[in-house]
């Protein structure tokens, strides 16, 4: 089968992936930049994975693909679509967890083929629940890989009225919190919330 997986370079979940893909005897093309229509085109894929990618797929690529694209992405969706979803996740209290969805025009809105919640301890930093979901995610995917590859999975529908979304600059107006960056504490983080869910509280 000829899969087009796109990523980040710099993401070692990407390469695990990858691996993932190769020894089930897939016909990988890996690209971490933003890919050329003409590449697509000329290479004419079954599917599509996007994981950790930093770019938006073009509507007219995502019209090649037999089977689809599809989107890893460590959130609950419909909760924190779009960029560091697992730091919003803490900062907003709302659902953790991870989510395979096929990829539409809109930003992680597209129907959902798998999620799964995900709990984590007094002990985890932003690091180390990073590195969890992106074990779960990967685990998930293997799980559905199967039925994915042949167009054959599950897919329900978001409500795309619901949920949470935030862009990459929205993190600047919380930098301060994140005493020790990759660091800090979820503690941390839920307190902050806790007490901004007080502080609404008192002035209402």
């Amino acid at each position: 089968m000829k899969v087009i997986l796109l990523g980040n370079n710099k993401n070692k979940y990407c390469d695990m992936l990858k691996e993932y893909l190769l020894s089930q005897g897939e016909s990988l093309l890996f690209f971490g930049d933003k890919i050329p229509l003409d590449v697509v085109q000329k290479f004419s894929p079954d599917i599509i994975v996007s994981y950790n990618y930093r770019f938006l797929i073009s509507k007219e690529i995502l019209t090649f693909p037999k089977f689809g694209a599809i989107n890893l992405h460590v959130s609950f969706l419909p909760w924190n679509r779009g960029a560091d979803p697992n730091l919003w996740s803490f900062m907003n209290d709302t659902p953790k967890g991870v989510t395979i969805h096929y990829i539409d025009e809109g930003l992680d809105t597209g129907d959902i083929i798998a999620q799964k919640e995900v709990d984590f301890s007094t002990t985890d930093t932003l690091q180390t629940s990073y590195g969890r979901l992106h074990e779960e995610i990967q685990f998930l995917f293997k799980e559905q890989w199967s039925k994915i590859r042949i167009g054959q999975c599950d897919r329900t529908r978001q409500d795309k009225d619901k949920g949470s979304f935030h862009l990459a600059r929205d993190k600047k107006q919380i930098e301060y919190i994140l005493s020790e960056g990759w660091d800090t504490p979820i503690t941390v983080l839920q307190k902050y919330t806790a007490q901004s869910k007080e502080s609404n509280r008192m002035q209402q």
